[in-house]
């Protein structure tokens, strides 16, 4: 909008008109209430969430509080935060009339780096960064594996755990029932391979992994060596605590005996291993304290300095080296390399690095550098969940390996206490009326298992807020593994270094919703994954 002015020139004194803008607001000045809105904003989410939650604390994981929780506990940092400072501020003024300089400057120090903590934690609130998938659901990518492709089977039995977080420990058979263990394992492997038995479930395994890998129509051939990876990233050679996140004796006693006395592989052949911890003596002497000779033969293979009372130092095989894009070369314990198969016996739980801790993390046990020893430390920035999507990610070239994703004949997820994170103790889920998960997850598709066991962390972490760390591109991997051999990050995965880049690696999708539960093949929209609930 315009307006007229008449205006008479200072020399001739003559007059002339011109068009002049009409001046609106100034744009550089907000609104007066702009400053509020965000503190009265997060002032009303914290009285809102206490008077909601307070009587009744399972509130909690109502939609409107998973809302109003992210604001609520920023607004708290921020006045903490602001409080702290001003105080700080004012102490270093006082102190600057007095002429007492070091203290004044000390007292500055310490309100800035108040703020900048404030500001930080609130910018970063796990919460409100929870993890959100990039693509749609039931938008699968990459190429489904298995003898039923994509197919995940879950087997759930709140029976099989009843400690009550105080008596005891969750790993004691009065509160993890081995019986139930057992029934869980063979559900699941039946599940898998749509047999009617447990042999007939191993023998199929057995025969499509040697079909598929060139080597005619076998099942499992005496003395075949078979190791067994789990994850004790928890275990630091000391008593285990009440409340540690381990895995269940229980599942991995059900696996051996399920090995050794129903798909008869002799106990002198498997090894259980974590070459970066040590193996505890819930695990260890379930398994050594048997009366039976073939479950005392078996072996346990641990981190060099930790090789005691019967555990084995992993020692490791430069003959088979895997040589990553940004960490370099990787070498692999013997007890690996010298077996012809692989089961993968992972944990179900949110990771602080990561984001989540499934099958494909569960290899960060079998890493060996030359200049570290054994530790997946140089692994750590490739595989963070704060890279971008699109980028490079280590776990695919450690899981894409011939001597890991390789020699994988089946993936397992223990999930029945799981832990909050890599250093927290067991949690409840709350999307499982507070109750603990109790369960089991298995598949023969590394991208397929690790894409379900994400998608239940995801949701809990949305409903209960216990799982802070599924936060940022856990997923990233998944994409990049399912597309390995066309990755959106462009990057070469050729972990042989033999100038053969890696096909998919699996097939990865979201599913529908956390009722449901429905992928895309179970849908019947897509080849995607099959999730399967076994009883």
């Amino acid at each position: 909008m315009k307006r007229v002015i008449v205006k008479t020139c200072p020399k001739t004194g003559k007059q002339f008109t011109v068009e002049e803008p009409v001046q609106g607001p100034n744009p550089r000045r907000g609104a007066w209430y702009a400053p509020y809105v965000l503190p009265i904003t997060g002032l009303c989410a914290l009285v809102w969430f206490l008077l909601r939650v307070i009587p009744k604390p399972s509130r909690a994981t109502y939609p409107c509080q998973q809302v109003a929780a992210p604001l609520a506990s920023a607004f708290v940092v921020w006045v903490l935060g602001l409080a702290g400072s001003t105080i700080a501020c004012r102490r270093a003024r006082y102190l600057m009339a007095r002429s007492r300089y070091v203290l004044a400057t000390a007292c500055v120090a310490v309100a800035v780096a108040i703020l900048w903590v404030a500001v930080s934690a609130t910018e970063n609130n796990p919460a409100a960064a929870a993890f959100s998938p990039s693509e749609a659901a039931n938008s699968p990518m990459g190429v489904a594996q298995g003898i039923h492709p994509g197919r995940v089977v879950w087997v759930h039995d709140a029976d099989a755990t009843s400690w009550d977080g105080s008596t005891g420990n969750w790993w004691d058979d009065k509160n993890t029932n081995p019986k139930i263990a057992d029934r869980m394992v063979s559900s699941a492997l039946q599940g898998l391979t749509g047999q009617t038995s447990d042999s007939q479930a191993w023998d199929a395994l057995f025969r499509y992994f040697n079909k598929t890998h060139g080597r005619g129509d076998a099942g499992y051939q005496k003395p075949e060596k078979i190791a067994i990876k789990i994850n004790m990233n928890q275990e630091r050679g000391q008593d285990w605590k009440p409340n540690s996140g381990m895995p269940s004796p229980q599942v991995v006693y059900s696996l051996v005996h399920q090995l050794i006395k129903v798909a008869g592989v002799p106990g002198a052949a498997i090894t259980i291993y974590d070459a970066t911890r040590y193996v505890g003596d819930p695990i260890f002497q379930r398994i050594h304290g048997s009366s039976d000779p073939e479950f005392q033969a078996v072996s346990f293979v641990v981190a060099p300095k930790n090789a005691k009372d019967g555990r084995v130092g992993a020692v490791q095989d430069t003959a088979n080296p895997l040589q990553t894009t940004a960490a370099g070369t990787v070498y692999f314990p013997t007890c690996l390399t010298e077996a012809k198969y692989l089961i993968n016996l992972a944990l179900l739980r949110a990771h602080t690095l990561c984001g989540v801790t499934l099958c494909a993390k569960n290899h960060f046990g079998t890493t060996y550098f030359e200049k570290n020893g054994w530790t997946p430390s140089p692994l750590h920035d490739s595989s963070s969940r704060k890279n971008a999507m699109g980028s490079y990610n280590c776990l695919v070239d450690l899981n894409g390996h011939q001597h890991t994703g390789g020699k994988t004949l089946l993936y397992l997820i223990d999930g029945l206490y799981p832990a909050k994170n890599q250093t927290a103790p067991v949690v409840r889920f709350a999307s499982f009326g507070d109750d603990w998960f109790s369960s089991i997850l298995a598949s023969q598709d590394l991208v397929a298992i690790d894409s379900v066991g994400l998608d239940f962390l995801r949701h809990e972490q949305a409903v209960g807020s216990t799982l802070v760390d599924v936060t940022g591109n856990p997923d990233n991997y998944l994409h990049e593994a399912a597309q390995a051999n066309r990755p959106p990050s462009g990057k070469a995965y050729d972990p042989e270094g033999d100038g053969k880049a890696l096909a998919s690696l699996g097939v990865h999708e979201h599913w529908n919703n956390p009722k449901d539960r429905q992928y895309s093949r179970n849908l019947g929209t897509g080849e995607g994954i099959e999730l399967v609930q076994a009883h």
